[in-house]
């Protein structure tokens, strides 16, 4: 037991119980190690021992803020040089030293100008900062822990004795206070901590074959993208084997929205401002989206999203009730201003491309709408091998527009869509977009990591502001409802997912080369590219390697491309009109006719569905 909440308060063990009341029950529950609260409070901790290391052997060090995240905990600190790896590795020891001498933590209240001038002389002038933003009414409180002390809520474990030795410090990296890019850098000490040794090495295993899967290590020793800084951060370059597995992507999607009863479209790059303006993004998004540029006398700026344009197109005509539901769908590129330090390799760029679609239907039509669209995503996402997910109903934010009674309507109809699905999901409470409530989907990759790509989004906001209607069947203009969604989020981070997802081994129906021939001799050439032409007559993509080398250098070649398929051609297989295949995942499958080889590949060149 490591802590306890008091009628639902945590609280340090050491805490006493006192009540005004001793007619209501007190209702103590102890908090354990293993359990999410008791490892949050274990992180909570060890991000304290750190910075107790940090200050003795670093006593310039100046603090920053230690909170708990994901899987541990970080530290920043202003110091004169960033840490290296040496240095990380000297205060995980001293973690160590720490921990053996078993210090308690000792938690002491202040008042407001007590705590200002406790780290006023302690020239800790950041917690100085944190302090002049507290509430008037905040309790301010610190922990001591020797001769460290340091602005904190708590709770803690009783003493650093208690905490077990089952944390790794993993790297440092330069993070601007608050996040802000106008402040000073700090240098930043993650750490990952569990409640014990097992987890520990089960999640340092994850991130050792996470680093294998990194999808911009991946994305350049498969020539799959690049992002040049001649043309600027954030902006992707497609090389031939990324834009032909994007391009297969694009086809897929293409189809089905087809088959679903979607028409495509196809908007501009650039618009007015005041299209934003109307829409509400200009003052809601301003500091994520690209300055204007003036085109004869008029403000106009690149597309941050799509759905003004769909609008337009969807206000271009008179509607009747009979054309309802309408369904939009665009592959739209869109930009939108990422600071530079949040920029990482296709998962967060300044311009990429939604698979969007925006459906404007009555208000009858709207839960079925939902569930359509919800089984329309799981669909898709089966079909690139995305089986696991997170799923949340996202509700009204605190700053939002539209009237109470259409968001209650829409977060209702979002939550039948999900019950009748028979989907888990939780409740994210003020997470939904500015003009409507939402459902988020997190896929969940081989790693069991959760990555944000779809969306479902419903808006009763939008075509108020544009005043879209569609005729009933009284003749009255009657205003639609209007879903935003979004199957994978965006192109380039779905491509990342799926990079490392696949570790770059893509399923047959999404590599670039799903067979490739490996001669042994240059005798057999003549057959070899008999067989090439069989292969590709089948609509299969395939080449030949028919370089001089050895048939062992060719293999290991053809694994580091990850090619599902080696054909290897020799003197017999070419006297005997057969093939020796070599499968990626499965290694030799023996000889065959090149029928039978076509017939195998051909049936898994399909999406996963």
């Amino acid at each position: 037991i490591v802590a306890a909440t008091v009628n639902g308060v945590q609280k340090d063990l050491g805490d006493k119980i006192t009540t005004d009341d001793v007619t209501k029950p007190v209702i103590v529950e102890a908090i354990e190690l293993g359990s999410a609260e008791g490892t949050d409070i274990l992180r909570h901790s060890l991000s304290h021992i750190m910075a107790q290391a940090v200050k003795k052997l670093y006593k310039e060090a100046r603090l920053g803020i230690g909170p708990t995240i994901e899987n541990g905990f970080y530290y920043d600190f202003e110091i004169d040089k960033p840490f290296t790896p040496e240095d990380i590795e000297r205060i995980e020891k001293e973690m160590g030293e720490i921990m053996k001498s078993n210090i308690s933590f000792e938690r002491i209240e202040l008042s407001r100008e007590d705590a200002i001038k406790l780290f006023t002389e302690l020239k800790e002038d950041y917690k100085v900062e944190l302090i002049t933003e507290l509430p008037e009414d905040e309790t301010i409180s610190i922990y001591k822990q020797g001769e460290f002390t340091d602005l904190c809520r708590g709770p803690h474990l009783q003493s650093t004795g208690k905490a077990p030795r089952s944390f790794k410090l993993l790297t440092s990296a330069g993070a601007y206070w608050k996040g802000d890019e106008k402040n000073t850098m700090l240098q930043r000490i993650y750490g990952v901590a569990f409640s014990d040794k097992k987890e520990l090495k089960e999640h340092l295993k994850n991130l050792e074959e996470a680093k294998k899967r990194d999808h911009r290590k991946l994305g350049k020793e498969l020539d799959l993208f690049s992002i040049s800084e001649n043309m600027g951060p954030g902006l992707v370059l497609w090389h031939p084997n990324g834009a032909l597995i994007r391009t297969l992507i694009e086809d897929f999607w293409r189809s089905e929205h087809t088959k679903s009863n979607y028409s495509i479209i196809y908007t501009p790059h650039i618009a007015k401002v005041g299209l934003w303006e109307k829409s509400g993004h200009w003052d809601f998004y301003r500091e994520n989206l690209f300055s204007p540029m003036d085109v004869d006398g008029q403000d106009y700026i690149v597309k941050p999203m799509n759905c003004p344009f769909h609008i337009e197109i969807f206000n271009s005509t008179l509607r009747s009730y009979r054309e309802l539901p309408v369904r939009y769908a665009e592959l739209g590129t869109v930009y939108r201003y990422e600071r530079s330090g949040v920029l990482h390799g296709l998962l967060r760029v300044r311009g990429f491309t939604q698979d969007d679609a925006h459906i404007y239907m009555t208000l009858d039509q709207l839960p079925d709408e939902i569930k359509g669209v919800l089984d329309f995503t799981l669909y898709i996402l089966k079909s690139f091998g995305f089986n696991e997910y997170e799923i949340y109903l996202s509700t009204r934010p605190e700053k939002y527009v539209g009237d109470l009674s259409d968001w209650e309507k829409a977060e209702e109809a979002l939550k039948w869509a999900l019950e009748s699905s028979g989907l888990p999901f939780s409740i994210d409470p003020g997470e939904g977009v500015f003009y409507g409530p939402k459902i988020d989907i997190k896929i969940k990759d081989v790693l069991g990591r959760a990555w944000q790509c779809s969306t479902i989004q419903v808006d009763f906001n939008l075509p108020e502001r544009f005043d879209i209607t569609y005729r009933d069947n009284e003749g009255k203009d009657v205003r639609p409802i209007m879903i935003h969604r979004a199957l994978m989020g965006s192109l380039e981070r779905f491509f990342g997912c799926l990079i490392e997802h696949y570790a770059g081994a893509f399923p047959v129906w999404l590599s670039p080369v799903q067979a490739t021939i490996l001669t042994v001799t240059d005798r057999v050439k003549p057959y070899a590219e008999e067989v090439l032409a069989k292969l590709r007559a089948a609509g299969l993509r395939a080449d030949i390697d028919g370089r001089n080398e050895k048939l062992g250098f060719k293999i290991r070649e053809a694994r580091l491309k990850k090619i599902p398929y080696m054909v290897v051609i020799g003197d017999k297989e070419a006297e005997e009109k057969i093939v020796a295949p070599r499968s990626r995942d499965e290694g030799e499958l023996g000889e065959m006719k090149i029928e039978e080889l076509i017939e195998r590949i051909s049936n898994e060149n399909k999406p996963l569905t």
